[in-house]
């Protein structure tokens, strides 16, 4: 009974100090994933391992969550790309062969752990140190908005292509070929669909609707990848690919979200909590981050190579520029196969807490690096632009209104019936754009929050500026932008909660409208007019911020 107690009472210390470090590093600007990171190393240090908590289970959980999320925003003819499979494979290739060159440098300078590493064991320490890591890269794309930039795709593009390569090392490092059964998968996948579809369309709006989600992706997903010996993880994105095209997908990954994050909260903790390294082990690891900028400008010529913007190249490459947990497995598999000792584990984790440490506050500033850096990066860009990252030409439209989800295009529609085609819209999703255009609106691909679209365009034929994305931290960076940029017009934005509001007044906006409150307001507004209900004398119409421009021609 006293082994419980003390096993629940470490459960207590590790879930408070996980979230009092995650607040004191929010609180401090910071990602709170460096305080769950941090909580776990100080739970190390003091000793409190035995707790009852199934940490791997739940980090397990997480990123298999965190994958099926992606694949349901997964577009498979984009890996078709050449910079994707392209830039993924030379970019390995490169970093290996750099990382090998590096480490030798290190062995000569005489460093205790490097000194009687085999050529062998270099390459392998290498290939573990090549891959970046998807979990960190998706959560930092995720809470800047950017998933379904082309940055955001590009990079994701690239991780999933590294996920098939790591298939491959676990196939070869356990000496055998996956079971005959993985050739009838695309049959079983395929023959499931419909039932899965038919799920997702019965399984109304409660509960059941994130439990659809984890039945599909640990069942259909993982489940049956690893009973053909397949990485269950991609069993998890392949799932998410397989009823990506259905209409409530968003709403799926929209009820997976809060899940996914506390599930990811034990993957950094855990993380943390590896082990209590040795000053060795602690010089070693900190030798191995100052191989990241090398990866890093491997991947930034790559992508510039392959035609794309150095603002592109530069985002897409500082959200991959860490190491992977991938480089955990590689170690462990080697340690087990008696191809590495068990030292190098631990310094590959600290490598890991390192380069997270290490990314996730330049990847917060990442749009200044680019801007106090802007004229030297482009001098990398190749005269031949890629077809799908360039920027817009806004035509005769002076009214701008970024962010086509619901709310958005009921702006879009309400606004252009007032002033005419002069309305463009303008989405950071591909597929939408090609889907909304269809119905005759005017939209076309952009990001809000890119510095040279600002640059590039004419600022003063714009007269107003509406902002409808639905992450609060990209409409206050594209507020920066533009007025960065020299935009002193009109700017209208949206917001889900009221400090979020007073924000985007803080940063410029014209006007900020909380889309709950006002939408309550609207509401009652629409109730007085159509149902008779008698209002004051004094009483005015909600105004929804939508200005009623009359055409001066």
């Amino acid at each position: 009974m006293e082994l419980v107690h003390t096993a629940m009472f470490i459960n207590s210390i590790w879930v408070g100090s996980t979230f009092l470090l995650g607040f004191a590093f929010k609180r401090f600007g910071m990602s709170p994933m460096l305080g769950f990171l941090a909580s776990g190393f100080l739970m190390s240090l003091l000793g409190f391992h035995e707790g009852t908590l199934s940490l791997g289970v739940i980090s397990d959980l997480g990123i298999y969550l965190l994958l099926f999320t992606i694949g349901l925003k997964l577009n498979l003819k984009g890996l078709a790309r050449a910079e994707i499979w392209g830039g993924a494979t030379v970019h390995a290739l490169l970093s290996i062969c750099a990382t090998v060159l590096l480490l030798l440098v290190g062995r000569l300078a005489g460093i205790s752990f490097l000194a009687q590493l085999s050529p062998i064991q270099l390459a392998i320490i290498g290939f573990a140190l090549s891959f970046s890591s998807t979990v960190f890269a998706v959560k930092i794309l995720d809470q800047k908005g950017e998933m379904s930039s082309i940055h955001g795709q590009v990079a994701i593009g690239v991780l999933i292509m590294q996920d098939l390569m790591a298939v491959l090392f676990l196939t070869i490092s356990k000496g055998q070929l996956p079971s005959l059964w993985v050739f009838g998968l695309p049959i079983f996948l395929l023959a499931v669909r419909p039932l899965l579809v038919y799920i997702i369309d019965h399984v109304g709006h409660g509960e059941l609707l994130p439990m659809s989600g984890l039945f599909i992706a640990l069942i259909v997903g993982t489940s049956s990848f690893s009973l053909v010996g397949l990485k269950p993880d991609l069993g998890a994105l392949i799932a998410g690919v397989l009823i990506g095209s259905h209409p409530r997908s968003h709403e799926l990954s929209a009820s997976l979200y809060s899940l996914k994050d506390i599930f990811l909260v034990g993957f950094f903790f855990q993380v943390g909590l590896t082990g209590i390294p040795e000053v060795g082990h602690i010089i070693v690891a900190l030798l191995l981050v100052f191989i990241i900028p090398v990866k890093s400008f491997i991947y930034f010529i790559v992508f510039t190579r392959f035609h794309l913007r150095a603002r592109t190249g530069l985002l897409a490459t500082l959200s991959l520029s860490n190491y992977s947990e991938f480089g955990l497995l590689v170690s462990a598999i080697a340690m087990k196969n008696g191809w590495l000792s068990a030292d190098w584990l631990i310094i590959l984790a600290l490598a890991l807490t390192f380069s997270f440490i290490a990314s996730a506050p330049i990847n917060t500033k990442s749009n200044i690096i680019y801007k106090y850096y802007e004229s030297f990066l482009r001098r990398f860009e190749t005269d031949k632009k890629h077809p799908g990252d360039i920027i817009v030409n806004l035509g005769n439209s002076d009214t701008l209104i970024f962010g086509l989800g619901a709310f958005g295009t009921m702006a879009y529609d309400t606004i252009r019936e007032r002033v005419g085609d002069k309305v463009l819209a303008v989405d950071l999703d591909k597929k939408k754009v090609a889907q909304l255009k269809k119905t005759g609106r005017i939209i076309v691909w952009g990001d809000a929050t890119d510095y040279d679209f600002w640059h590039l365009i004419d600022l003063d034929k714009i007269k107003l500026v509406m902002l409808a994305m639905t992450n609060h931290q990209a409409n206050m960076l594209a507020i920066k932008e533009m007025k960065s940029a020299g935009y002193n017009g009109p700017i209208t934005a949206t917001a889900q909660f009221e400090d979020e509001r007073l924000e985007l007044i803080k940063v410029g906006a014209t006007a900020a409208y909380n889309i709950f409150s006002e939408a309550g307001a609207g509401y009652a507004d629409h109730v007085c007019k159509n149902v008779g209900l008698v209002c004051k004398e004094n009483f005015t119409p909600i105004d929804l911020g939508i200005p009623n421009f009359q055409d001066k021609e």
